[in-house]
């Protein structure tokens, strides 16, 4: 393909008059991988990830360890185990490999259920915490200061009716419901569907109680 100039700060490319074919594999989805380990995470649970490229996750597998969770590669896949109890870990968004801002809501439902106070600071995009107040009306206790949203566990969660504004805040919302008491209902779900491929199925084939309604 065209030569790119690697020590140069800006991107110079050689044209070239042919182009040609090239075998290429799709890389796993680093974000759904980090979900499914969430969920594992917040509900105690047992989960096998098959497709699961860790070297692409680091940050993420880290704070996850750090809060509990076991984490380990087991024959084609990457085993989760989730903890007991759950630790708080303070959490700072940062550009690839740092610790990604679409796992940012994900890990804020799982501190919220953590034994201790969390900060979740969020460096890559402004107003990202719009999941926050849905996730207070879960009785979740975050206060949001600026950048950063402190977050201090709570032994449970309430299921109530809660609206998703974006694509990995209704993750987020999905998540809280998981471990919450009673029924969780959580609208405009169109947002899900636009970053995951049926995940209410994935989540029902291990054990998540979850069904689709019309809104």
């Amino acid at each position: 393909g065209p030569g790119l100039d690697p020590v140069r700060d800006d991107a110079v490319l050689d044209g070239m008059q042919l182009l040609h074919p090239v075998e290429y594999g799709i890389i796993p989805d680093r974000i759904e991988a980090g979900t499914f380990m969430v969920a594992a995470g917040i509900t105690q649970g047992n989960v096998k990830l098959l497709n699961c490229n860790l070297g692409h996750m680091e940050a993420v597998a880290a704070k996850l360890k750090e809060a509990g969770l076991e984490i380990f590669p087991e024959g084609d896949g990457v085993k989760v185990i989730g903890p007991v109890n759950i630790k708080p870990v303070d959490v700072k968004t940062l550009p690839y490999p740092g610790f990604p801002t679409d796992m940012q809501a994900q890990i804020m439902a799982l501190m919220c259920l953590a034994g201790g106070l969390s900060v979740i600071t969020e460096t890559v995009f402004e107003n990202r915490f719009m999941h926050v107040s849905e996730m207070r009306r879960m009785g979740a206790d975050i206060r949001v200061e600026g950048k950063n949203a402190i977050v201090r566990g709570l032994s449970h969660l309430t299921g109530a009716p809660v609206m998703a504004t974006d694509l990995r805040a209704s993750a987020s919302l999905v998540l809280a419901g998981l471990a919450a008491e009673g029924n969780t209902e959580v609208s405009r779900i169109y947002h899900l569907d636009r970053g995951y491929e049926n995940l209410d199925q994935k989540l029902t084939q291990l054990g998540a109680k979850i069904r689709r309604a019309k809104e």
